[in-house]
């Protein structure tokens, strides 16, 4: 970790810790789903496990106009040493898959943009489904497609509260947590510093999330964080399920 962070110049170190209140103050009029707080259950939901056939379908929205962006269906197709997701959107057509080894820790992520195989796993949800539980972890990534270069990715998980919330499949008890990546490098040579931030509502019934927000924004050489670039501000929202 220490040859990696010795990487980032004094100058991003700088600017990263002025990064959260620079960001908070931009997307402060985005307000999250608000859902109903309901106590830690006894006892703790276990993450209903993979089998094949199983199903998502997500309205991916656009946060910033609220235009919807596609209509996604993830679905398990494989089970076993690996987990694999195919996934296609109504617009976008077929889509990377999301390859988890084992459930629960994804090892080919395609949520992000470009999608990503990591040399070793990252959860995609907190290792214990209680309140205020907190992890960081990193892990190098490979462009999906691109095997010669490969980029530090740190992340810390913060679970924050149960809610129950609606959306437009139903009614689920969830989990909301935070995954920050602060220091990330990209492939892109001319992003001087990067930053990522999504806020989710896990659901143990389901097996995924049935709200997803995720927005990102990085800096090229001289410009601040005030003027900085964004990447996708999107939202999913489980509309269906099996």
């Amino acid at each position: 970790m220490a040859t990696d962070f010795l990487q980032i110049s004094t100058f991003c170190r700088l600017g990263l810790l002025m990064m959260p209140l620079v960001l908070a103050a931009c997307i402060s009029s985005q307000p999250l789903p608000s859902g109903v707080i309901e106590k830690q259950p006894h006892p703790t939901p276990i993450v209903r496990p993979p089998k094949v056939g199983q199903e998502w379908v997500y309205q991916v929205r656009n946060v910033f106009n609220q235009a919807i962006v596609d209509i996604v269906t993830e679905k398990v197709v494989s089970v076993g040493e690996q987990v694999r997701i195919s996934r296609v959107g109504i617009k976008a057509g077929p889509l990377p898959d999301e390859i988890q080894t084992p459930w629960g820790f994804v090892i080919q992520d395609p949520h992000w943009s470009p999608p990503q195989k990591f040399m070793t796993a990252i959860p995609l949800w907190p290792e214990q489904l209680t309140v205020n539980w907190k992890g960081f972890y990193r892990s190098r990534y490979q462009v999906l497609g691109y095997p010669d270069g490969n980029y530090y990715w740190g992340i810390n998980l913060n679970s924050y509260q149960w809610e129950r919330i609606s959306v437009a499949a139903g009614e689920f008890l969830t989990l909301r947590y935070q995954n920050e990546i602060p220091y990330f490098e990209s492939q892109d040579v001319f992003r001087v510093a990067n930053y990522r931030e999504e806020q989710i509502w896990l659901s143990p019934e389901v097996g995924r999330w049935v709200i997803r927000r995720s927005y990102g924004r990085y800096i090229t050489p001289g410009v601040y964080w005030a003027n900085a670039y964004w990447e996708d501000y999107l939202e999913w929202e489980l509309i269906s399920w099996k």
